[in-house]
């Protein structure tokens, strides 16, 4: 038996419409679903991803299958977790026959993945999705914060989407993406992908977002207060840090109290602080709190 028919083989376009048409499925906004029908976008992917054959991958929103079947080609294991009971249950029987060789490496999870509290088997070590775009974030956030084994990863958001998750201090686009995924990663634009390579064509452009897993900052706050200092920080863009905080602070003195422990300039504004800034300004909060 030679490799080629040994391995999976991927949908294309009449495959994903033959699938699609055999569910009486009408892709849905809501659910940003928007499927995958070329081959070599989704091997790009997965070549993008760097998984090897020791991965466990977690795949969110695998919907008819393209991702995961180029994702089998290479991973140990693929878990897969699909909020829509439709799909979820047509998946295996996809696997079954375009990756027969593989079906036992393979699991369907039916959850939302923004409340999935557990993932089944050995404990993942990658993450590779085209994530739902208009939950993209909170998706993301919660798998890195729900899967402390997972090492790196590979998503496809919106390409805004992308680069808010990329962005440096400084930039335009930074932002409460940016500095919560800097809790968990390193993270870095990996890419764009065209809209022609989706059925139904999207009306926004896709980019890749590869990320490693990283130590969060070396900080007395707790994660849940350093984000909260991170919302409110970015939820008046313009303002200055100080003015910002006040309300978290409980008045302005206290957050200026809380900046200058922090050594973070009062006048500052969020979009030129690192993620390790706004740990301190959390430490700073609580100790300003307690005098």
């Amino acid at each position: 038996m030679t490799t080629e028919s040994a391995g999976p083989r991927l949908l294309g376009p009449a495959e994903v419409r033959a699938l699609a048409a055999e569910l009486d499925l009408r892709p849905t906004k809501q659910r940003g679903q928007n499927f995958v029908i070329d081959a070599n976008t989704v091997r790009r992917i997965v070549r993008e991803s760097g998984i090897t054959g020791d991965d466990v991958v977690v795949e969110v929103g695998p919907g008819l299958g393209s991702l995961t079947l180029a994702l089998l080609e290479v991973a140990k294991r693929v878990i897969a977790i699909e909020v829509d009971p439709l799909l979820a249950e047509r998946l295996p029987a996809t696997i079954a026959a375009y990756a027969p060789g593989q079906v036992d490496a393979f699991e369907v999870v039916l959850a939302d993945a923004m409340r999935v509290e557990e993932v089944p088997g050995p404990p993942p070590t990658a993450l590779v999705a085209n994530l739902p775009y208009n939950v993209s974030v909170p998706v993301l956030i919660h798998l890195l914060t729900l899967l402390p084994s997972l090492e790196r990863g590979l998503v496809m958001v919106q390409a805004e989407v992308a680069d808010r998750l990329a962005a440096g201090p400084g930039s335009k686009t930074y932002g409460v993406p940016s500095v919560k995924a800097a809790w968990f990663a390193d993270v870095r634009r990996a890419g764009a992908i065209g809209r022609n390579v989706f059925w139904p064509a999207p009306n926004v452009d896709s980019g890749l977002v590869a990320w490693t897993r990283r130590d969060p900052p070396d900080t007395t706050a707790t994660r849940q207060e350093v984000f909260a200092v991170v919302d409110a920080a970015f939820a008046q863009r313009r303002k200055q840090v100080r003015a910002a905080l006040r309300g978290l602070a409980g008045s302005a003195e206290v957050a200026t109290a809380a900046l200058e422990s922090a050594g973070v300039d009062p006048t500052a504004r969020g979009e030129v602080l690192t993620v390790e800034d706004f740990s301190r300004i959390a430490e700073g909060l609580t100790r300003a709190r307690v005098q």
